[in-house]
């Protein structure tokens, strides 16, 4: 059953009550730090899986690992970590249910970097607006 386009912080756990697997792509502001805890984790449908593309911060590791082992989460996939490289002894290296991604979720690309790069150049120069700009007072 599709679920519905929900927005805002109250829709978040019914959706992930309804979410097979959860994709994190959101920035890291106060609202955001630690959002994945244990009872976020508890609000998961049983056996979904976590994948975090965003930042580590977003996630209480300690937390995630409870939820793996108890069978709460079915799997994690991690590109981004509390500590980062990621400490050679951390349990996620040799977790059965967690794939340890490279910290390359998001590659550059240097033809569509250099466009972005020359057109913010040319808007400075112009006195216009710049693009891709962090947004100071969302806090991203």
């Amino acid at each position: 059953m599709p679920v519905p386009v929900r927005e805002g912080p109250a829709a978040l756990d019914p959706l992930l009550a309804a979410s097979d697997i959860v994709v994190n792509l959101l920035p890291l502001t106060s609202a955001t730090r630690r959002l994945f805890d244990s009872e976020r984790f508890g609000a998961m449908k049983r056996g979904a899986a976590l994948v975090n593309l965003a930042r580590g911060a977003q996630v209480v590791e300690t937390d995630l690992l409870a939820a793996l082992d108890d069978g709460r989460l079915s799997h994690a996939v991690l590109d981004v970590f509390q500590a980062e490289p990621l400490p050679a002894g951390h349990a996620f290296w040799h977790h059965p249910r967690v794939t340890v991604l490279p910290h390359v979720a998001a590659l550059t690309d240097p033809r569509s970097a250099a466009e972005l790069v020359a057109a913010n150049v040319r808007a400075l120069r112009g006195g216009h607006p710049l693009a891709h700009l962090v947004d100071r007072q969302r806090g991203y």
